[in-house]
């Protein structure tokens, strides 16, 4: 909506009070607080409540909102950071170039499938700008209700922000990197993001072995 158009809008409204009209007094919706307890202990139940989320700017750009996808009985869980273009154009995991490094990971050096796994971002809809806190806010009750109902017995995070984003820890992520950490009940491995390994694949090689690692652990178990 222009400026223009809504000066006129303001002008309307004003003559209509002018002349006798009466509006009714603004609604008080509360702050939109959504927590852990009010939310279902179902995947199915809790996607719909996420398709149809408000709660940020991003319900007005986005084109499919990317909840998760995979077994939601997984042993390991895969968090990043957002959906890239080609998620949120398609509505899928795994699409576009970072999601086909991301396919290739599981499938020939895990030797999963794809649904085997369960993966998830920490922000659900597409932003135009860089990672942002208050978007990434608006989601972690989801995100968190999603890892106490998959109960994964590893956390993968893809990335220095989402590993440092989900567990608070600000140590230096190359110390961190390809460890198991504890996270609440859970057990975290960060890694690289498919996006730092296209922009890097001289990267790719340790990325191998983070996953050769988490291949050892899930093989164990």
């Amino acid at each position: 909506m222009t400026k223009a158009v809504k000066n006129r809008i303001l002008y309307q409204l004003n003559f209509f009070k002018s002349i006798g009209y009466e509006y009714h007094n603004n609604v008080e919706f509360g702050n939109n607080e959504i927590n852990n307890s009010n939310l279902p202990n179902n995947l199915t139940e809790l996607k719909t409540i996420v398709e149809n989320c408000y709660l940020c700017d991003l319900c007005k750009s986005r084109k499919n909102v990317l909840f998760g996808q995979g077994n939601s009985d997984a042993k390991i869980l895969f968090i990043l950071d957002e959906p890239s273009a080609s998620e949120d154009e398609l509505g899928q995991f795994f699409v576009g170039k970072s999601g086909e490094i991301l396919k290739n990971m599981i499938q020939n050096v895990l030797m999963l499938d794809i649904d085997d796994v369960y993966i998830t971002n920490i922000v659900k809809c597409k932003s135009n700008d860089s990672f942002n806190a208050t978007h990434a806010n608006n989601c972690r009750v989801y995100l968190d209700k999603q890892i106490e109902i998959v109960n994964p017995m590893l956390i993968v995070t893809f990335g220095e922000k989402v590993y440092k984003y989900l567990t608070n820890d600000n140590a230096l992520f190359e110390q961190l990197r390809g460890n198991i950490l504890p996270y609440k009940y859970y057990n975290v491995l960060p890694t690289f993001s498919p996006n730092i390994l296209l922009r890097n694949p001289s990267l790719k090689k340790e990325a191998y072995y983070d996953m050769l690692k988490i291949k050892s652990i899930l093989e164990i178990h």
